[in-house]
């Protein structure tokens, strides 16, 4: 033995057991996890006490307590015990398509089933139609050219034609879309709720096609359950976040399989995807990392296809050429939103609160298991810290990098302070890709990470009433 980590324990070199186990650590770093949920609770609570709030209604969530059950509730369970006893059977067994249909539409089942916990109105039709989403600026768009146009000109509040708090935090992109759906005759607030569950539960399907397409069709399947379960369905269901997640997973799935595959039109498909989601949120710049992380893998196989990064390339400057000409230059309205995040709550949420708040908040989107599995990653990308040589690095490459590419964009965010708060739903399309490790868990413990991960979805369902 050299001293690799298995599911029972670690050895020395001499064949001694190393303490702690594991299987131990992995339980101290999950539970210091929900340790960090609870000290961000205790201590936005307190600062409130002291007359110095965090200005979140259940702090760290913008939620209000409120223990409850719903229609949703029989679905919900009977979801979280179905993929948790059948899951990983099915993840092994299953042929590949069929795996990929079975894990979408049981991620859409769990992601409607926890959404309407809160009820039909309340947990799904009118969650974008509020006065600060974007439905209730639809109806006022008559001219998409000139309200593309006159774009930024409307970002900044304390003005009559302010955009609500939502269309005047995101580019035009996403308030283009639910004008889409109202055109086609899908317009009110199920329908808008309907396509942002539906893009959402893409998620299920993109990260491991993403994952297999890299070279690792046994993590892929690993990671399924996983993303089947995921408690940040809690906020997928009915936000427009969820929607973001679903689209930009999508694109970098697509540019997997291009760059793998060399499909130029594909890649096409891939960079377009992937530029048209910065026109839906200035945030998602940072996918840039996770598609880094991607180019690095897919040049292990013998070389990048540059035709393929070419039409890419190509394909995205389309749509950036497409808003521009339009009269909405990204760079314009993100230094606007910028200022028009000061101008509300943002500039009173204290940053040394929300630094630290942000990432208990990544717990609960991402569950307790994204602790676990980035200490097994940190453990693999850095074998020197353990004082072995580089080819102890045995785990399949695509997930150590994935999920480190997804920490990455999120300490990033973190640490920009412009994002204090609301992150369980913002950052969605990062917290993810930690779900891309789930490999590295020893098998035996999986059935059990699986059930917390529900769990944590299923009391954070019932006892907030969550306002996204």
């Amino acid at each position: 033995m050299t001293g690799r980590e298995t599911s029972a324990g670690t050895t020395r070199p001499g064949g001694q057991a190393d303490a702690p186990p594991p299987v131990r650590a992995d339980l101290i770093a999950g539970g210091g996890a929900l340790a960090l949920v609870a000290l961000a609770a205790v201590v936005g609570a307190a600062s409130y006490l002291a007359g110095r709030p965090v200005h979140a209604s259940a702090a760290p969530f913008t939620a209000i307590w409120l223990p409850h059950a719903g229609p949703g509730t029989p679905l919900a369970l009977a979801v979280a015990v179905l993929a948790g006893w059948h899951g990983f059977r099915l993840a092994e067994t299953l042929s590949w398509r069929p795996l990929m249909l079975t894990g979408y539409g049981t991620a859409l089942a769990w992601i409607l089933s926890l959404a309407l916990v809160d009820g039909w109105q309340r947990g799904f039709a009118g969650r974008l139609t509020t006065g600060h989403e974007y439905l209730s600026e639809v109806g006022g768009v008559t001219d998409i050219p000139a309200m593309l146009d006159g774009f930024t000109g409307r970002i900044l509040d304390f003005q009559p034609d302010s955009w609500t708090t939502h269309v005047a935090g995101h580019p035009p992109g996403a308030l283009l879309l639910f004008v889409g759906l109202d055109r086609i005759g899908l317009g009110g607030g199920a329908w808008a709720a309907l396509a942002c569950a539906a893009v959402g539960a893409l998620l299920a399907v993109a990260v491991p096609v993403t994952i297999r397409a890299l070279g690792g069709e046994d993590a892929a399947r690993a990671a399924v359950p996983f993303l089947v379960l995921f408690p940040g369905a809690v906020w997928i269901g009915a936000s427009a976040d969820g929607l973001f997640a679903g689209v930009t997973a999508s694109g970098l799935a697509l540019l997997a399989v291009a760059l793998t595959r060399r499909r130029i039109l594909v890649g096409a498909a891939a960079g377009a995807l992937l530029v048209a989601s910065l026109y839906l949120s200035y945030g998602l710049v940072l996918i840039i990392v996770p598609a880094l992380a991607i180019l690095v893998l897919a040049r292990r196989g013998g070389g990048l296809p540059w035709s393929t990064i070419s039409a890419a390339l190509a394909a995205g400057g389309v749509v950036v050429a497409a808003f521009t000409l339009a009269g909405f230059c990204w760079l314009d309205g993100y230094h606007l939103v910028v200022d028009r995040y000061y101008q509300g709550i943002a500039s009173d949420r204290p940053y040394a609160y929300w630094m630290w708040a942000n990432l208990a908040l990544v717990v609960a989107c991402a569950g307790p298991v994204a602790a676990t599995i980035l200490r097994r990653v940190v453990l693999r990308a850095a074998p020197a810290v353990r004082l072995r040589g580089p080819s102890s690095l045995t785990a399949p490459a695509p997930v150590v990098l994935l999920p480190l590419a997804g920490l990455v964009a999120i300490l990033a965010a973190d640490l920009s302070g412009l994002s204090k708060a609301e992150v369980e739903r913002i950052w969605l399309p990062f917290a993810v890709w930690l779900m891309a490790g789930a490999a590295l868990l020893p098998p035996a413990t999986r059935r059990g990470w699986l059930a917390v991960q529900a769990a944590t979805a299923l009391l954070i369902n019932h006892l907030l009433l969550t306002t996204w």
